[in-house]
């Protein structure tokens, strides 16, 4: 079964369930597929499209938890709680330190970096390796950590 075939059965059973909140980010998951789909002019979202979907609307609500948190809006806190717990239900598993290291390092021996200045060349590769699997600032902070040592 596809990520978006998993996705459309679990919002049919929200919908029957009477489960709002699910409800309301399955839906806005499935709107933000459309657009993607539309922004890309794709026949059909694969997989990996999906996952960088949702790995960006996960990125939006821990940006907004930051932001409520900062301005004492507890409610709204947990609210983009829920929501994000609903999305990274379907991402993949977080990955280690250790396996982030591993695909930099491997992408540091194939593009020839050898300075923090390099960053961008390595940046390219890896993202696309990692994507869902690994937070942006993470990455960011994976690579100058092995470019410095480097």
């Amino acid at each position: 079964m596809s990520l978006l075939e998993r996705i459309n059965d679990d919002l049919i059973k929200a919908l029957k369930g009477g489960d709002k909140v699910a409800a309301l980010t399955l839906r806005g998951l499935k709107s933000d597929f459309k657009y993607y789909q539309i922004d890309k002019k794709l026949e059909a979202l694969t997989d990996p499209d999906i996952i960088a979907v949702m790995t960006t609307a996960a990125k939006k609500h821990r940006d907004s938890i930051e932001q409520f948190q900062a301005g004492g809006r507890a409610d709204l806190v947990a609210n983009e709680t829920q929501e994000l717990e609903i999305i990274v239900r379907y991402l993949p598993p977080p990955m280690t330190a250790e396996e982030i290291d591993a695909v930099v390092k491997e992408a540091i021996a194939e593009t020839g970096a050898a300075a923090p200045g390099d960053m961008g060349k390595v940046m390219k590769v890896v993202v696309p390796r990692l994507q869902g699997g690994a937070d942006g600032k993470v990455i960011k902070e994976a690579v100058l950590r092995l470019l410095a040592a480097h």
